[in-house]
């Protein structure tokens, strides 16, 4: 997690215009400095290996390596950016992969620019990025819930509790408020979750929650 006033961002995409628009959108904040820019998903491991970026924004379909196994790879570096995946469309079965793959979320390409730089600044603190509207659309198309009903069964009452409140996009803050709960409890409880469930991030734990029906 990023607790720096500058964020440091990988821009990942084959066009350029497209990383140019992102360049110049990006560097009108103040939080945020563009640390370098990849053509494609293996450009985007080499480059996250050796600048140590807070976020890479990925697009998902590029030559050689796409957004998804990028985002694998990117993830699987020691002390791992986190990665938001940027995408036409809300339904692309890329997307949902790169999710899976630990992605902190994804955005559309239509993104206003302060949604941009907000979603930037959330995946940093490890908060999700995505909308609960396009999850449920990509979720209609990834086909059967069981995977998620049968894992999201091993959880406690207290576990389901919480991981509901994370799908729904609440802070570890909100969660402890509205169920009268310490931080400290709620990230115990989260811990275990991310066990019970074998995931990595918050992202993750949403899409099980919400392939379970929850």
């Amino acid at each position: 997690m990023v607790a720096v006033a500058e964020l440091r961002v990988l821009l990942v995409d084959d066009e350029a215009l497209i990383r140019a628009g992102l360049r110049l959108v990006l560097e009108g904040s103040q939080e945020i400095t563009i640390a370098g820019e990849a053509r494609d998903g293996i450009e985007a491991e080499q480059l996250a290996r050796e600048l140590r970026p807070d976020v890479v924004l990925m697009d998902v379909r590029m030559p050689r390596r796409d957004g998804v196994a990028a985002t694998a790879a990117v993830r699987a570096l020691p002390d791992a950016p986190a990665v938001v995946v940027l995408t036409a469309f809300a339904t692309d079965e890329f997307v949902l992969g790169a999710l899976r793959a630990g992605a902190a979320g994804f955005l559309l390409k239509h993104t206003s620019p302060g949604q941009l730089v907000n979603a930037i600044r959330q995946a940093a603190a490890g908060t999700m990025t995505f909308s609960p509207e396009a999850l449920n659309r990509l979720l209609s198309a990834a086909g059967s819930p069981a995977p998620g009903t049968e894992r999201v069964a091993r959880l406690s009452e207290r576990e389901a509790q919480i991981a509901e409140r994370v799908a729904q996009g609440l802070t570890n803050a909100d969660i402890a408020e509205q169920l009268h709960l310490s931080l400290p409890t709620v990230k115990t409880h989260l811990a275990r979750i991310f066990d019970k469930l074998a995931v990595t991030n918050r992202v993750q734990v949403a899409l099980l929650v919400r392939e379970a029906g929850r």
